[in-house]
């Protein structure tokens, strides 16, 4: 067989596998699970992730995922918790416990301590019947037939569950907190993803010349605005309200019919009446009116006021294009 046919047949194989085991955790979302996030919702504590070897990773990765959704968790390595990190473990956190097995040794050691804390214990294991499984208060089966792995040994398919069960608190987690888009951007205010989530049109404008002419200004005083401010566009405002814009298209089609502009004004070449948004919107909103309307720069008002322009460029240099 062709040696890049052979890669793609593993590749489709290796993800249908998966999705069909992740696709059977489904079935296995029971009572404990509900009442596992029950307990995490009305717990005055953080929650303490833990694990050995892959699990720990998977464990970090929730970690994560718990923290950026608005539910203050910890990462603490099995190992290590027996070395000294138990210390992490204040009275009112609850500590899930991440094991395909539930009976590595380090699990072991760890449960019966993390029970003599009296915190709750939740388990997310592949076997229930492990000593994870029935010591643990709550149980999250994250039970796979097998390994991807052809030799049914690297943990793979077991990893995946465990991350999907992971995601899958989280996000019920997110719901009962009732958590917005508002309060994603607080975690996330560096990047695009928080740019879109946070980034208003006035901070864009406030950074931009403020290009301005009146309905009587001359060709050669908009040509003049346009070129000092150095944004192809200007507004046209009557006592500071738009009346109009003109673009460096307006100017070019104005020189392609070949006519004298000795004595045109602003209002004669102008496009009445232009798109333009307030500036408090979100920027992510002007993108939309840019892309829906195929133009390339809005106009921003404030109280009724021309406050600025905002151009296509500054969303992508933003990086939120």
């Amino acid at each position: 067989m062709n040696t890049s046919n052979t890669i793609i047949s593993h590749a489709r194989n290796t993800i249908a596998e998966q999705a069909k085991a992740i696709a059977n955790l489904e079935n296995l979302v029971d009572e404990d699970f509900a009442e596992a996030v029950q307990t995490i919702h009305n717990s005055n504590g953080r929650v303490i992730f833990t694990g050995i070897g892959k699990s720990a990773i998977i464990a970090a990765k929730i970690v994560a995922t718990m923290n950026s959704t608005g539910t203050p968790a910890v990462f603490m390595h099995a190992a290590d918790a027996i070395h000294g990190d138990l210390g992490n473990i204040l009275t009112d956190d609850v500590v899930v416990c991440i094991s395909k097995s539930g009976n590595t040794p380090e699990i072991k050691v760890l449960v019966p301590l993390i029970k003599s804390f009296k915190n709750t214990l939740i388990g997310i294991t592949a076997n229930k019947d492990s000593f994870l499984g029935t010591e643990a208060d709550f149980v999250l089966n994250a039970f796979v037939e097998k390994e991807v792995c052809p030799n049914n040994l690297a943990p793979t398919t077991s990893t995946t569950a465990q991350l999907v069960i992971g995601d899958a608190l989280a996000v019920c987690l997110l719901h009962l907190k009732g958590f917005s888009s508002k309060d994603f951007a607080k975690y996330h205010p560096g990047g695009a993803l928080g740019k879109k989530l946070y980034l208003r049109v006035s901070g864009i404008t406030s950074k931009n010349e403020k290009p301005q002419v009146t309905e009587n200004a001359s060709i050669t005083e908009v040509i003049v605005e346009m070129t000092e401010k150095r944004l192809g566009t200007t507004a046209v405002t009557s006592n500071n309200k738009i009346v109009g814009i003109i673009t460096d298209g307006d100017l070019r089609r104005m020189l392609s019919t070949g006519k004298s502009f000795d004595g045109l004004m602003a209002k004669d070449i102008m496009s009445a009446n232009p798109k333009r948004i307030d500036n408090d919107a979100m920027a992510i909103d002007a993108l939309e009116m840019l892309e829906s309307n195929g133009i390339s720069q809005l106009l921003a008002e404030e109280n009724g006021d021309y406050a600025g322009l905002i151009h296509i460029h500054d969303l992508m240099r933003e990086g939120i294009l």
